[in-house]
C-alpha cells in the first residue's frame, strides 16, 4: 500500500488542513465558459511505487504550470524529480482557484471545499491501492485510509500566519468585482485577523500533535521565498512561511518563481527534494523479481516488533551469511513493507562497509533531515544524528546498517557501534557477512542466519530472470544446483544468459566443461537491483573482498583458509589445520586459541561449516574463488605445497586399527597431489611418503593399478632426492617389488626384492634386522617361482638370527616361523607345519594380547594347516574364536575383516565357512559364503579380486558336495 506525500503550494495547503466534520457551506459553483484542468493528474507512475507525492498549487495556479519553469516544456516534477526519487509515483492536483476571470465566471468553492475535493480525488484514484488531513480524519472511511497513511507535508510559501498583503488583496478583488467575476471569500482567508485561518491552523496542530502521541509522526518542512516581488515586496514573509517547531527552508526566489526549478542542479529544487527523500531514506528501488523468503521476513516480523504496538524497549536484529545469499535483498523487502504496514515508521539505510561510507550515509541523512547543526562544519555529524534520533519527538524509524562485516570498524576504538542510536522508538536491523560483527551489534542476540535458497526458490528466481526463455524445468534444477542455489550467482547467470542469448542448455555445457569456465561466468559484472554501487557485484569480486578484509584483520585465518581452498571440500579434518598450525615458523607459531579464533573467523563469514563430526565443509563456488584469489595474489604454489606437506603429515600408515582414518583422508590426497607446488626438497619427500602411504591402502583395497602407478612415482621421486641407496628408497621399491606379485609379476618382483636385499646387506650387514626382514620377505616370492627348498633355507637362517638378536618371542621371531610354517605346508610337510603354528599360537595367547589384529596373522596359518587335517573339537574351537575377534573388533562389514589375513590369500568368513565344508556342514558353510559375497560386493567392490573369487566357490562346493553323495 504506497504512503502519501504532499508538496502544497499557498492557501490550498492549509485549506485542506482544517475543516469540521462538513465544509463550510457555499453557493454553488457556476458554471465556467471555459473547463478548468481540475482533479488528479499522474506525472509518473513507475512499477512497483512504493509513495504519492501529491503537488498542490495555490491561488490563481495551475496543476502543470505553476510547476513549470519559464521556457521549460513540462513541469519538473516530471521531468527532474523521478530521477531523484524512482520508487515515487508522481501526482498533480488541479482546483478552480481563481480569485478573478475577466468575462467569465469564477469558482465561489471555499478552502474547505478545495479540500474536500483534494480528498474525494485522492480517494478516488487511489482506491484500486486499497488506500489523504485533518477533513479525512472527521470523515468515515475511506477518506481516514488517507489520513492514516500521510506520511509528510512540504509547504512552499504557505501564510500559516496570514498575508500583509492580503487586505490590500481583498480591496482589490471587491473593486475589481465590480467589472469581474471575483471570489472575495477565499482572499478574505489570508487576513492575519481571520478567524477561518485561525480554525484551520489550531485543527491542524491538533492533529498533527495527535500523530505525534500516536507514534505516527507527519513529517513537516516549510519553504519561504528569500526574494521580494519587483513593485510588491514579501507575499509571504518569513515569520508567517514558518510552523512552530519546525526549521524554515530559503528558496532564493521570489513568491512567484519559487515553484519553478529549470534544472536539477537549482538549489531550491536540490532543497526540497531533501526533504521528499529524507521521508523515505531507503536508497533503492523495489526489486520486482524478489524472491518472497517467507520464514526469514517472518521472524525479522517478531524480533524487530513492528507487527505489534511499539515497543517499550530498544530492539535489534541482524542477518548474516556468505556474500551473495541474499541479505540486503531481504532488508530490502523488509523496509518496504514496513512502509506500506507501519508508514509512521521512517526508514533511514547506512552503508557501513568502511568508516567513510558510514559517515556518509549519516552525514546524507542528517542533511536531508535538516539535523540541526548538521552544516556546522567543527560538528562531528556521527554523535549528532545519534541524539537527534534518540529524541521521542523524532517517531518511530527502523535504521538498516548495510555490510557491517569489519568487527575493528564497528568495536573497536573509536568503533561506530558507539554511534548507532538506542531508543525505545527505534530499531536496528544489520546486514553482515561476518556473524560476530552482526553479534557484537546486537549485542550478541538476534541473530538470523541466511542460507542458500531451496531448488524451488532458485527455479523461481530464475524463472522471473529468464521469463523470456523457453525454460525446461529440469535445466533450472540442474542449473541452481550446479550453482550451489546462491541467488547472486543465480542472478548473475540469468543476467549473463539474456545479455548473450544463451540458453540454459548452452550455459550449463559451459560450466561443465571445466571449473575454470564456471569462475570465469562467475567473474562477469552485471548490474541487478539493490546492490551498493560501489560494492562488486560479481560472485568472485564479492568474495574475494571478504578474503582481502579476513587477510588484513587475521593473517593466519586467511592462511587456513587458503590450506583449506586446495583440499577436497568435504570433511576437512580439523588434524590437518592444527598440524599446519604446529609447523609454522616461530615467528608465525600459533597454539590453540589463536587455531580457535582463525576457524571462528572463517565460520563467522560463512566461508567453512562446522560438521557434528567436527570435520569442515566448504562451498564448491568458495572454493573455486579461493583458488582465484591465490592465483591473483601470485600464491597458489606456495599453498599448494603446503597444502601437500600437511596432508603428508596427517596420512597413517596403513594397519587395521587405520582404515578408517585412511578412508576418510584419501579424497583430500587425490586432492593435494593433482596440484603443482614449489618443487622444492621437501615437498617431493613429502609428495614420496603419501603416496607411498596411499598406495599401501589402496592395495588393501584391491585397487592394484593406482597402487602400481603411485609406488612407482614415489620410488622415482625418492632416488632423485635421497638417491637409489637411501633407506626410505629401498623400502619404498620392496613394497613396490610386493605389489608386482600381488599382480602376479613374479619375476619383476622377484628382482626388485633381491636388488633391495642385496643392498641393505652391503649396507648394513648380513645380520642386520632390516637385511634379514628383507629376506624373509623374499619367501613367498620363492613360493610362487615354485623354489620351496631355497624358501625354506632363507627362512631358517632369517628365524635363527631373529631368536639370537630378538628373541624367540619378538614379533619378527614369530612372523618368520609362521611364513616357515606355511613353507612346510607348501611342501605338504603337515606335521612339522603344525608344531611351529601352535608354538606361533601358544606365545600370541601368552605374549600379545589376543584382539591384537596385527598377530592373528600368524593364526590365520593355523587354520589352513587345520583344513587338510584331521583336527580335535578344541582346535576347532580356536579357528572359531579367530574368526570372532576380528568381527567383534572391526563389525562384520568391515573390509579388513574381509581381506585376507595371510597377504590377501583369504579372509576370516571363508575360513570359517571352508571348516564347515570340511566339518560336513555344506549348506552351513554355503550360506556363510553367500553372506561374504554380499558383504565384499558392499565393502570391496563388484570388481575386487576376493569378491570375484567368492563369487566363483560356491558352484565348485556345490558340485563337489554333489558328487560326494552321488558317491
Amino acid at each position: 500500500m504506497p504512503q502519501f506525500l504532499r508538496l502544497r503550494r499557498k492557501v490550498a495547503t492549509t485549506g485542506s488542513a482544517a475543516q469540521q466534520s462538513q465544509p463550510e457551506s457555499s453557493p454553488a459553483a457556476a458554471s465556467s465558459s471555459k473547463a478548468f484542468p481540475s482533479g488528479i493528474k499522474p506525472l509518473c507512475s513507475p512499477a512497483g511505487a512504493i509513495v504519492d507525492i501529491v503537488f498542490v498549487h495555490g491561488l490563481n495556479g495551475d496543476r502543470e504550470k505553476t510547476w513549470t519553469a519559464s521556457g521549460a516544456p513540462e513541469p519538473w516534477p516530471k521531468a527532474l524529480l523521478p530521477s531523484e526519487l524512482p520508487m515515487a509515483r508522481i501526482l498533480t492536483f488541479g482546483y478552480d482557484a481563481n480569485v478573478t476571470d475577466l468575462g467569465g465566471m469564477v469558482s465561489e468553492n471555499r478552502i474547505g471545499d478545495h479540500a474536500w475535493n483534494l480528498l474525494t480525488s485522492l480517494v478516488s484514484y487511489r482506491d484500486r491501492d486499497d488506500t489523504a488531513l485533518s477533513t479525512s480524519k472527521q470523515r468515515p472511511e475511506p477518506h481516514h485510509s488517507v489520513f492514516r497513511l500521510t506520511r509528510g507535508i512540504a509547504f512552499l510559501g504557505t501564510p500559516h500566519h496570514g498575508s500583509g498583503l492580503a487586505r490590500w488583496a481583498e480591496r482589490l478583488s471587491r473593486f475589481i468585482g465590480i467589472i469581474k467575476q471575483t471570489n472575495v471569500q477565499i482572499v478574505e482567508v489570508l487576513n492575519r485577523d481571520s478567524e477561518v485561518l485561525a480554525r484551520i491552523q489550531d485543527s491542524f496542530h491538533t492533529m498533527v500533535q495527535a500523530r505525534d502521541r500516536e507514534g505516527q509522526r507527519i513529517e513537516i518542512s516549510c519553504f519561504f521565498e528569500e526574494l521580494p516581488l519587483p513593485g510588491i515586496g514579501q507575499v509571504v514573509p518569513p515569520e508567517s512561511a514558518k510552523l512552530p517547531g519546525y526549521i524554515p527552508i530559503g528558496i532564493h526566489s521570489d513568491h512567484m518563481g519559487m515553484t519553478k526549478f529549470a534544472s536539477a542542479d537549482d538549489p531550491g529544487f536540490q532543497a526540497v527534494c531533501g526533504e521528499l527523500r529524507r521521508v523515505v531514506l531507503v536508497p533503492y528501488t523495489c526489486n520486482p523479481d524478489f524472491v518472497e523468503r517467507s520464514d526469514i521476513l517472518e521472524k525479522l516480523k517478531d524480533q524487530l516488533g513492528h507487527r505489534q504496538r511499539p515497543s517499550k524497549f530498544h530492539l535489534r536484529a541482524a542477518l548474516y551469511g556468505l556474500g551473495g545469499i541474499g541479505k540486503t535483498q531481504i532488508a530490502l523487502a523488509y523496509a518496504y513493507w514496513l512502509q506500506e504496514e507501519c508508514p509512521d515508521v521512517s526508514v533511514f539505510w547506512v552503508h557501513a562497509s568502511s568508516e567513510e561510507r558510514f559517515r556518509q550515509s549519516y552525514a546524507s541523512i542528517a542533511q536531508e533531515c535538516h539535523v540541526p547543526g548538521y552544516d556546522d562544519p567543527k560538528a562531528d555529524v556521527l554523535p549528532l544524528l545519534k541524539r537527534w534520533l534518540e529524541r521521542k519527538d523524532r517517531g518511530r524509524w527502523l535504521m538498516v546498517i548495510d555490510n557491517a562485516d569489519d568487527t575493528q570498524l564497528i568495536s573497536g576504538p573509536g568503533g561506530l557501534m558507539q554511534h548507532v542510536p538506542e531508543c525505545a522508538h527505534g530499531s536496528v536491523l544489520v546486514t553482515t557477512r561476518n556473524k560476530q560483527a552482526g553479534s557484537r551489534l546486537t549485542r550478541s542476540g538476534r541473530l538470523i542466519e541466511v542460507k542458500e535458497m531451496d531448488d524451488s526458490e532458485s527455479k523461481e528466481l530464475l524463472e522471473k530472470k529468464l521469463e523470456e526463455h523457453t525454460i525446461d524445468p529440469d535445466d533450472l534444477s540442474t542449473l541452481a544446483a550446479r550453482l550451489e542455489h546462491l541467488p547472486l550467482a543465480l542472478v548473475q547467470a540469468a543476467a549473463f544468459m539474456q545479455e548473450k542469448s544463451v540458453p540454459i542448455s548452452g550455459y550449463l555445457e559451459l560450466l561443465e566443461k571445466s571449473d575454470q569456465n564456471l569462475v570465469d561466468l562467475l567473474s562477469q559484472d552485471f548490474e541487478t537491483v539493490g546492490r551498493d554501487s560501489e560494492t562488486p557485484r560479481a560472485v568472485t569480486e564479492t568474495w574475494i573482498l571478504s578474503f582481502d578484509q579476513i587477510q588484513r584483520r587475521n593473517p593466519f585465518a586467511a592462511d587456513l583458509l587458503s590450506i583449506m581452498g586446495l583440499l577436497d571440500r568435504h570433511a576437512i579434518p580439523l588434524e590437518f589445520l592444527s598440524s599446519y598450525s604446529s609447523h609454522q615458523t616461530e615467528q608465525q607459531a600459533t597454539g590453540e586459541v589463536q587455531l580457535t579464533e582463525a576457524l571462528g573467523l572463517l565460520k563467522a563469514f560463512s566461508f567453512v561449516v562446522q560438521k557434528r563430526d567436527h570435520g569442515l565443509d566448504m562451498h564448491r563456488l568458495v572454493q573455486l574463488v579461493t583458488r582465484k584469489w591465490l592465483v591473483q595474489k601470485g600464491r597458489m604454489r606456495h599453498f599448494a605445497g603446503q597444502a601437500l606437506l600437511t596432508v603428508s603429515r596427517c596420512y597413517p600408515f596403513w594397519s587395521f586399527k587405520n582404515w578408517a582414518v585412511c578412508s576418510a583422508y584419501l579424497a583430500h590426497a587425490y586432492a593435494v597431489l593433482g596440484r603443482e607446488g614449489t618443487g622444492s626438497r621437501d615437498e617431493k619427500l613429502g609428495k614420496a611418503h603419501l603416496l607411498d602411504r596411499v598406495a599401501a591402502f589402496l592395495l588393501s583395497r584391491g585397487t592394484l593399478e593406482s597402487a602400481t602407478t603411485f609406488q612407482v612415482e614415489a620410488v622415482e621421486l625418492l632416488k632423485e632426492v635421497l638417491g637409489a641407496d637411501h633407506l626410505d628408497t629401498l623400502n619404498s621399491m620392496l613394497k613396490l617389488g610386493s605389489t608386482y606379485l600381488t599382480q602376479v609379476q613374479v619375476e619383476e618382483g622377484k628382482i626388485m626384492w633381491v636388488q633391495v636385499t642385496e643392498t641393505i646387506k652391503m649396507m648394513l650387514g648380513a645380520d642386520h634386522s632390516d637385511t634379514l626382514s628383507n629376506m624373509a620377505n623374499l619367501a613367498p616370492t620363492c613360493w610362487k617361482l615354485g623354489r620351496l627348498e631355497e624358501a625354506e633355507k632363507l627362512l631358517i637362517q632369517v628365524m635363527e638370527n631373529f631368536k639370537t638378536k630378538l628373541g624367540a618371542d619378538h614379533f619378527m621371531t614369530l612372523t618368520s616361523m609362521a611364513k616357515l610354517a606355511s613353507t612346510y605346508r607348501e611342501q605338504g610337510r603337515w606335521e612339522e607345519a603344525e608344531k611351529l603354528d601352535l608354538q606361533v599360537m601358544e606365545t600370541c595367547k601368552t605374549k600379545l594380547v589376543a584382539d591384537d589384529l596385527d598377530m592373528l596373522n600368524s593364526i590365520g596359518y593355523l587354520a589352513y594347516l587345520y583344513l587338510g587335517q584331521v583336527s580335535t573339537e578344541d582346535t576347532k574351537k580356536l579357528i572359531v574364536q579367530w574368526f570372532e575377534i576380528p568381527e567383534t573388533k572391526l563389525g562384520a562389514d568391515h573390509p579388513n575383516l574381509l581381506t585376507s589375513i595371510e597377504n590377501l590369500r583369504s579372509t576370516a568368513i571363508t575360513d570359517l565357512a571352508l571348516i564347515w565344508k570340511c566339518m560336513g556342514r555344506c549348506e552351513d558353510a554355503l550360506r556363510l559364503l553367500a553372506t561374504c559375497l554380499d558383504l565384499r560386493q558392499q565393502a570391496l567392490g563388484v570388481g575386487h579380486p576376493h569378491t570375484a573369487s567368492t563369487l566363483s566357490t560356491p558352484k565348485a562346493w556345490r558340485e563337489e558336495n554333489e558328487q560326494l553323495l552321488v558317491e
